[in-house]
């Protein structure tokens, strides 16, 4: 009796199954870089799993493509990637290995907050009533891509202002692709902006003890977090962070350290430590490490809030909240 009332049961289970609508082949998205992949992991939680390029400590800045990744590529329906100012090792493979897949390139969205990139080693810490050189600030409405991004930072994910658009463009763009899991989207980037607001809240309540400390970063990949939070970096080491830079340059930085009292300079886990405690050396700045793209931290849905609060945790570390 037991034997067949299982039966009837497992019976059941598929008929019922087998009696729902089909729903169509789920989309397969590729995502270029950690940040980005975690936003669109929680979009499409509970119906696919989006497929990581730049794994790892691994950096954008100086990725090379494997076969996997363009096989990868080869059979993605969707390609999620920030733009060619920050994975220029996907402009090629784009067009050789995607040419029918749709591409959300980040930094076309309109209504992003997009930020000019610095220039020079040493920033004025207060430039028409922003830190940080935080004056410059455009409202993308979708023009022409080489001439609107020339000059522009593409760290966009850093703001959660950002990734909430990001996050409700995701959701259209699989929508799109997938009607049958358009509902599933939605929810799943309404859920998602939900918890942004929330960790926007909490970021701007941990971080308001330091916003008037000075600090030096390696490179200048944090422009968003210091505008949304109102943080005074005042310099980094490196324009870029895959060159070197000149003992003009260090020499600059170690003038503004000293010169301004800055708390702390921050280097990052995939380059050059050295060159940290060649700017420090003779001033009372501390050390401490900042990683804007999670390289040490396990891919997923969970990566973004960890990785902005691992920013400010050290952040309050080494500038004494």
């Amino acid at each position: 009796m037991r034997r067949f009332a299982l039966f009837t049961t497992l019976t059941a289970a598929l008929t019922a199954a087998a009696a729902l609508p089909a729903h169509a082949e789920v989309p397969k998205v590729v995502v270029s870089i950690k940040p980005i992949h975690s936003l669109v992991a929680s979009v499409m939680h509970g119906v696919g799993e989006p497929t990581l390029l730049v794994r790892g400590g691994a950096s954008p800045h100086s990725y090379t493509m494997k076969p996997s990744d363009a096989k990868a590529l080869s059979t993605a329906d969707l390609v999620v990637w920030v733009g060619p100012e920050l994975e220029s090792f996907l402009e090629k493979p784009l067009k050789a290995n995607a040419p029918k897949a749709t591409r959300l390139t980040l930094m076309d969205l309109k209504g992003l907050t997009l930020l000019e990139t610095r220039e020079g080693g040493a920033w004025e810490a207060h430039d028409h009533g922003h830190k940080g050189g935080h004056d410059h600030k455009h409202d993308h409405k979708g023009h022409d891509h080489a001439e609107e991004h020339e000059e522009l930072n593409s760290h966009i994910w850093l703001d959660p202002a950002n990734a909430r658009a990001i996050v409700t463009a995701t959701a259209e763009a699989l929508a799109a692709k997938d009607p049958a899991g358009a509902e599933a989207y939605r929810t799943n980037a309404d859920r998602t902006l939900q918890q942004l607001d929330a960790l926007d809240a909490e970021l701007k309540a941990a971080l308001a003890p330091v916003k008037d400390k000075p600090f030096v970063v390696f490179h200048d990949a944090y422009q968003y977090f210091e505008a949304r939070y109102d943080l005074s970096a005042v310099g980094s080491i490196t324009v870029s962070p895959d060159r070197r830079p000149s003992a003009k340059r260090l020499s600059a930085i170690r003038a503004k350290i000293g010169g301004l009292g800055a708390a702390c300079v921050f280097a990052e886990p995939q380059f050059e430590p050295a060159l940290v405690q060649t700017v420090v050396e003779g001033t009372k700045a501390k050390t401490g490490v900042l990683d804007p793209e999670g390289t040490e931290l396990p891919e997923g849905e969970t990566l973004y809030p960890t990785l902005l609060r691992n920013l400010a945790a050290s952040l309050r570390g080494c500038l004494g909240a």
